[in-house]
């Protein structure tokens, strides 16, 4: 069988705008980690899949004049648009650095703090990573996830259609095309689900998790919408949405009355110390 890897989503800047709405979103849980990482001034923060730098503004807000955010992804395209996005954030600076996350390099030497948000869940067999990284990094090292979660959810949404909801179909639809185009890649859509046992497997230390779950609202439903504008090559060549079903699907998610409606995705929250 043909190896797949790599970033399934888009990396232009229409990509770049859909990871902006989502930052918004994410919001909550994004500040928790951060939060929970307990970042000081100067640290080191090394951040896997910086994308259009939703995140790394968050991380660098909070540096002072001698903390750094090495951000890392395999986009300069994506880079492009987060140095330009990043202008004037924080006292801290950004080191972008263009590079595959699995494969470490370099850039991570010296880190305080690693960080990724909706970046484990694109690396094949992420758990090789997981442990990988703490045989790459310092004793004391803090480390933090944010991994969506595309599976757990559905089963409210099943009990919700089953019992006689209506308007739901476009919900569900998208939701089993994200998990399958995601198993078609060999990625997982739920590795967050037991990144924090897998930590513990690894030998990290104060493991702790949270859990949140997003509504499907306005802004969550634009984001479905731009999710299978990026992705309708991919659903076409997997045969799991045509191009004509992949137009009606959008129009379908455009027509849902307003929410929130039932979520489909919810979002896993994981820090440990190496």
């Amino acid at each position: 069988m043909t190896d797949v890897p790599g970033y399934v989503l888009g990396q232009s800047a229409d990509a770049a705008r859909r990871l902006q709405l989502q930052d918004r979103h994410f919001a909550a849980p994004s500040e928790q980690l951060l939060d929970d990482l307990a970042l000081r001034p100067g640290d080191r923060v090394v951040e896997l899949g910086c994308g259009a730098g939703g995140l790394t503004r968050r991380i660098v807000s909070r540096l002072g004049p001698g903390g750094v955010v090495v951000a890392v992804d395999t986009s300069a395209g994506l880079q492009a648009e987060a140095a330009a996005a990043l202008a004037g954030a924080g006292p801290g600076r950004v080191e972008f650095v263009t590079a595959d996350v699995s494969q470490l390099g370099a850039w991570l030497d010296g880190a305080d703090v690693v960080v990724g948000r909706a970046v484990l869940h694109h690396v094949p067999m992420a758990e090789f990573l997981l442990g990988q990284l703490r045989a790459a990094v310092r004793p004391g090292t803090r480390l933090g996830f944010l991994e969506p979660d595309f599976r757990t959810p559905l089963a409210r949404l099943a009990y919700q259609e089953a019992t006689g909801a209506a308007g739901l179909a476009p919900l569900r639809v998208w939701a089993t095309a994200i998990n399958e185009l995601y198993l078609a890649r060999r990625i997982s859509p739920c590795v967050g689900a037991t990144l924090g046992r897998a930590a513990e497997a690894a030998g990290y230390r104060e493991v702790r998790s949270g859990w949140h779950e997003f509504p499907s609202d306005g802004a969550v439903v634009e984001n479905m919408r731009m999710f299978y504008d990026e992705v309708r090559g991919p659903l076409a060549e997997y045969g799991i949405l045509s191009a004509e079903e992949n137009a009606e699907q959008r129009k379908l998610l455009a027509a849902l009355p307003p929410g929130p409606h039932p979520g489909v995705w919810g979002m896993h929250r994981v820090t440990f110390v190496a």
